[in-house]
């Protein structure tokens, strides 16, 4: 009997259990319905407000749709050029680089003399910049041959072309300081990647790869490494002259180098430590 109790018992509390879910499905499906109902009367003003509180606690898609509904029932005018950026940062904010480079260039191509022309190109270049690997490159192994500068150069490219054409843009500043740590991280990587050649005894690779610093990045601050690597590296190519001809440039340029202090001799390894 007391068997026959517990089995009812449980049978009615399964049943309460899935009452309870199927009456919270039906109340969640008639919410969203209210909520969807509720868009179809909302004015530009409440759907921008509404986009920008879901912006500002973080839920990036979701201020994403509302910014998308704005553009859709209303397409012109302020509120929809400000949805039309405020779209790319939202973007931008969950780490969505291609769609903040598609938002951006949308933007612009609609609105080539807008005011705000100068954060698009700015958020535009944000998107591209991504620090160096730095030391956690080493730390998880990663051939230097294999990383890609390419958005590092895609984004001086457009921080470039910020300074460009508005050199007195509150945006200016910034993006200089950021085009020197990018030179300074292009110049970086390809003296990794010289490196990289030079232990492996690929000599030819390596000074073409130093070459290329020293021509593209004068100013960067790995100049004097790369002079060592092609002085290194026409000595193991068995060319004396051209060895002692980029030596002398050493010379004028680092006389306290540790090459040109040692009288010619083979610095120690200490000066691949370069970060």
């Amino acid at each position: 009997m007391a068997h026959r109790f517990l089995v009812s018992l449980t049978r009615t509390a399964a049943l309460g259990v899935a009452s309870f879910f199927l009456l919270a499905t039906l109340s969640g499906c008639a919410w969203f319905g209210s909520k969807t109902d509720d868009q179809k009367n909302w004015t530009v003003e409440q759907f921008y407000k509404n986009a920008k509180a879901e912006l500002d606690s973080g839920n990036y898609p979701g201020a994403v749709k509302l910014y998308e509904a704005l553009e859709a029932r209303y397409p012109f005018g302020r509120y929809a050029q400000q949805a039309q950026l405020d779209i790319a940062y939202a973007y931008y904010k969950d780490n969505e680089t291609a769609q903040t480079v598609t938002a951006t260039d949308r933007f612009m191509k609609l609105h080539p003399n807008h005011p705000n022309f100068d954060y698009a190109l700015y958020l535009k270049a944000l998107a591209y910049f991504k620090p160096d690997l730095g030391i956690f490159g080493d730390l998880l192994n990663l051939d230097p041959a294999d990383r890609d500068p390419k958005a590092l150069r895609e984004s001086f490219e457009v921080f470039k072309d910020l300074v460009s054409r508005f050199p007195d843009s509150g945006y200016a500043p910034d993006s200089r300081s950021r085009m020197t740590y990018l030179v300074n991280a292009l110049a970086k990587h390809d003296l990794s990647v010289a490196k990289y050649y030079f232990t492996r005894g690929g000599y030819l690779a390596a000074v073409n790869r130093a070459q290329n610093i020293i021509q593209r990045y004068p100013q960067a601050g790995v100049i004097e490494d790369a002079l060592v690597i092609s002085v290194q590296s026409y000595e193991k190519m068995g060319m004396p002259d051209l060895a002692a001809d980029w030596k002398r440039v050493l010379e004028k340029n680092f006389p306290t180098n540790q090459m040109i202090a040692k009288g010619g001799d083979t610095p120690s390894k200490s000066w691949w430590k370069l970060w």
